[in-house]
């Protein structure tokens, strides 16, 4: 493991122990259909997928193109809904 991925690594369970903390503070729930769990579920699906879709695209969302006139762009998203165990039915918005 590289010093950059342990630092990752601490860096995301020191975001998601706070996100638990504030959510527990709101009382909302960790789990269940509005709970932390799925809204952290759907936020990381869609980044994940919109920066797959910059990486396939070679720009990035709303870049201007300087003498690009190609019809390989982003045609908004649509909705699909993703089932998981632990954070039950996600709306995930794919690009």
């Amino acid at each position: 493991m590289t010093v950059d991925a342990v630092t990752t690594t601490g860096a995301s369970k020191n975001a998601a122990d706070e996100a638990g903390v504030r959510a527990q503070e709101r009382g909302l729930a960790l789990t269940g259909p509005d709970g932390l769990l799925g809204q952290l579920t759907q936020t990381v699906l869609e980044t994940a997928l919109e920066a797959e879709m910059t990486e396939h695209l070679g720009h990035a969302k709303h870049a201007d193109q300087p003498g690009r006139e190609g019809t390989n762009v982003r045609n908004d998203s649509r909705a699909k809904t993703v089932v998981s165990d632990a954070a039950g039915a996600v709306e995930v918005a794919v690009p």
